[in-house]
């Protein structure tokens, strides 16, 4: 084989990431009447090349497109975007609000790249993130997996804050408090 034919190969091999991922959808826009939460979601692809999250970004819809009360979501393969699932259930969320929608769909995206390109130190403590689409303002909240690791969650929000570029302060509630209260505290801050 000469060099140009392996570079030609390489080059036409897909880029495989560390880990896979899987894009969900929910669509709470139109709730049936006695439906449980999360009878919308729907796991729409899983995916493990840097291709294959190209070609599904340029084909989905950005957050800005949604439809209110609708939800975007970008988790590990295996994990649901659910408080109930085994690798959520103890953990808990960053939080940040945008009330413009090409401000939603930047910091989506640079969080999506930041995610499958591995950028943070705790990987393997976040579940995935999640863009949800509201009347007022529209939020995006960073999964994580143990909300009582207080070292790793300061370590998680101060690099997503920098990653998205945020000045003002972002927080962090534990799934079982939001399980508990209909307003939650935050316990952390950055």
């Amino acid at each position: 084989m000469t060099t140009s034919e392996a570079v030609a190969t390489t080059e036409t091999q897909p880029h495989k990431l560390e880990r896979k991922w899987t894009f969900w959808f929910d669509n709470q826009s139109k709730p049936k009447q006695g439906a449980a939460w999360g009878s919308s979601l729907r796991n729409v692809y899983t995916f493990d090349t840097v291709e294959e999250f190209w070609s599904l970004y340029d084909q989905t819809f950005k957050p800005s497109r949604l439809t209110m009360n609708a939800d975007f979501h970008l988790f590990k393969a295996g994990v649901e975007p659910k408080w109930e699932d085994p690798e959520c259930a103890n953990g808990g969320k960053w939080s940040v609000t945008s009330n413009r929608k090409a401000t939603l769909d930047t910091m989506w995206l640079e969080t999506m790249m930041a995610l499958i390109g591995e950028q943070f130190d705790e990987a393997d403590e976040i579940c995935g993130v999640v863009a949800s689409v509201r009347q007022r303002q529209d939020k995006l909240a960073l999964w994580t997996k143990t909300a009582s690791n207080e070292a790793a969650q300061m370590s998680i929000g101060k690099k997503w804050k920098e990653i998205i570029e945020v000045t003002e302060r972002i927080t962090y509630s534990f799934h079982d408090d939001s399980r508990r209260e209909r307003s939650v505290k935050s316990r952390y801050n950055v």
